[in-house]
């Protein structure tokens, strides 16, 4: 690659990152603050446009200050960009800004073999903070080259908390002791539930926005990448998902209703859509691991806002919205998730498990006032806990609050917006 045309992006960048807007300080950055005085490389993963290169930029100036590289290869300029052009970019950075320890490398997935580049230089006492956008291809390559020398962590989009803060709103305490406070949480609620958390469509208020990172991933990092001809069939694929959010599938039903070519293109297709992070699918909770494999998965997308914008399903599937908010916490908390069917087939929208314990059991619905749904609510609940042995279970719901006490089970009623912001201290809940 020619030096010169790399020093001019070199320099249009570090212009660009010294102009850009810190935004809110993203709750993450308190989490990998411990992190900072290890050797191990600190990668950040997420879907495009999450604001990965904006918790870098938080991270630079905040702790690194003029001590630091910064180079992003989402760059157009960059395609012939070769793993032997590290040690000229190296070269070009330590010319132009003089010997720094320190490197931000944004979107790095998009070099082959830079793994090998970042390994040789850790030796030598260089710390590098990374980001990408494909799960999968950073697994591997992190596992091959630098297993025990890295520490990953995932950037999903705006909490509610942060939400909040975007929105302006100072988030104060006993907050739900006030009338008047919860109207204004519940009214925000609303409008995070329906729009999503992605940051830059919160800034400008373009659909347009949530649109092109639908767009982007589903031809720049699925299709160009994976060389797929039948990209008909990868967006029918992907537009059945964002509609049917919360919803039961299977990889052969899917292969009849799509008419697509394999139950192997279809398992294909589905796993770049999650190695994108556009999609999360879960497990049927089973102490047998095959029946796990083969009963259906449960489908859901990364953001509200990007779902609605495809589908534009929000107003007849309220409930599956609830859900999928519900699902993207237990996600950003790092929990295992299931869902789970009783032995008389009721099903429980959430098992929550760290390490070898569940930590909770959860239903999910828009409220309890129809007698039927409280009753099928409630039963399932009881059911499971008869079955896995628990004490306790959880119900959230629009804005209802109560505990229930049945058979020896106790069930705790929580608003969602409320157990947003309450750092899930109903899920830490040890079960007896």
């Amino acid at each position: 690659m020619q030096k010169s045309l790399l020093k001019e992006i070199i320099l249009e960048q570090q212009k660009d990152i010294q102009k850009k807007d810190q935004g809110i300080i993203r709750d993450n950055l308190k989490d990998l603050k411990k992190y900072f005085k290890l050797p191990h490389a600190l990668v950040i993963s997420g879907i495009r446009r999450v604001g990965k290169s904006t918790l870098l930029l938080q991270i630079m100036k905040h702790y690194y200050l003029d001590k630091c590289y910064y180079f992003n290869f989402e760059d157009e300029r960059l395609l012939d960009f070769q793993i032997s052009d590290f040690n000229l970019l190296y070269e070009t950075l330590n010319e132009l800004f003089g010997e720094k320890k320190v490197f931000f490398f944004d979107e790095i997935e998009n070099v082959k073999g830079w793994e090998n580049f970042v390994r040789r230089m850790q030796e030598r006492g260089y710390k590098f903070f990374l980001t990408g956008s494909n799960a999968t291809l950073l697994s591997k390559e992190l596992g091959t080259k630098l297993t025990g020398r890295y520490i990953a962590n995932e950037l999903y989009p705006f909490s509610f908390q942060e939400f909040l803060k975007f929105q302006g709103y100072p988030l104060k305490s006993n907050i739900f002791h006030y009338t008047s406070e919860r109207a204004k949480i519940k009214k925000f609620f609303y409008k995070y539930l329906k729009i999503g958390g992605m940051p830059e469509y919160l800034k400008y208020k373009e659909i347009e926005v949530l649109k092109k990172v639908y767009e982007n991933i589903l031809y720049r990092d699925i299709s160009a990448r994976y060389e797929i001809k039948e990209v008909k069939a990868l967006r029918e694929l992907t537009l059945y998902y964002l509609s049917n959010l919360a919803s039961p599938f299977s990889y052969n039903k899917l292969k009849n209703i799509l008419k697509l070519g394999s139950v192997n293109t279809v398992k294909s297709y589905t796993q770049y859509l999650e190695n994108s992070y556009l999609i999360f699918t879960i497990n049927l909770y089973s102490y047998s691991l095959k029946q796990q494999f083969i009963a259906p998965k449960k489908v859901y997308c990364i953001d509200n806002g990007i779902a609605n914008s495809i589908s534009f399903k929000f107003s007849q599937n309220k409930g599956s919205y609830l859900e999928n908010l519900v699902l993207i916490e237990l996600k950003r908390k790092g929990y295992e998730i299931y869902y789970y069917k009783t032995k008389n087939n009721l099903e429980i929208d959430f098992i929550i498990r760290k390490g070898s314990k569940i930590q909770q059991i959860i239903q999910v619905t828009q409220d309890l006032n129809n007698p039927d749904t409280r009753k099928r609510e409630i039963k399932s609940l009881v059911q499971t806990m008869q079955e896995l042995n628990l004490n306790c279970g959880l119900i959230l719901t629009e804005d209802e609050k109560e505990t229930i006490h049945i058979n020896g089970k106790t069930i705790k009623v929580l608003p969602i917006y409320q157990w947003l912001l309450k750092d899930n201290e109903i899920i830490r809940t040890k079960l007896k």
